[in-house]
């Protein structure tokens, strides 16, 4: 019970920030003082810059704050979707995919298999905790992908 509390503490805070921020009329500035630092800034592609907010191991939502040239936020979306899970494809690098969905939950190396997966934590409409998996060559490059039920849910549910 105590991670399922956790859990919705994070969903309010979060669903209260992002009600205060507006595109188009909310600054960088505005943006750091309801989320703090970023986990990770990234160049955004038409300029300006990505702000990465994890809220892996124990939610199951990632954002991406875009910070426009202009220094306004232009976008504000929450990455762990089956839109963005479709994206990921054979052949991408682990960079492009850490872009797409922000830093995973668990990341295990599997020496003898020359593999490494990365899992994020998601729930699948309207109530199931799942987990996405990503697992990469040597290389670092995407082999394969898919989702799962999450084990924490069973766990933590006392099931």
């Amino acid at each position: 019970m105590g991670l399922l509390s956790v859990l919705l503490g994070l969903v309010g805070c979060d669903q209260q920030r992002i009600s205060e921020l507006e595109e188009g009329v909310s600054t960088e500035a505005d943006v750091r003082a309801r989320f703090g630092e970023p986990e990770k800034i990234w160049e955004a592609p038409e300029g300006g810059r990505i702000f990465e907010y994890d809220r892996q191991p124990n939610g199951q939502k990632n954002y991406m704050i875009t910070i426009g040239v202009d220094g306004k936020m232009s976008a504000l979306r929450q990455v762990l979707t089956p839109e963005n899970f479709a994206k990921v494809q054979p052949g991408m690098t682990m960079e492009d995919v850490r872009k797409l969905l922000g830093k995973p939950a668990k990341i295990s190396p599997y020496a003898l298999k020359q593999e490494v997966d990365y899992d994020w934590r998601y729930i699948q409409p309207p109530n199931t905790w799942m987990v996405f998996t990503v697992t990469f060559d040597p290389d670092d490059r995407v082999l394969r992908a898919g989702s799962s039920a999450d084990p924490q849910a069973t766990e933590s549910r006392g099931g």
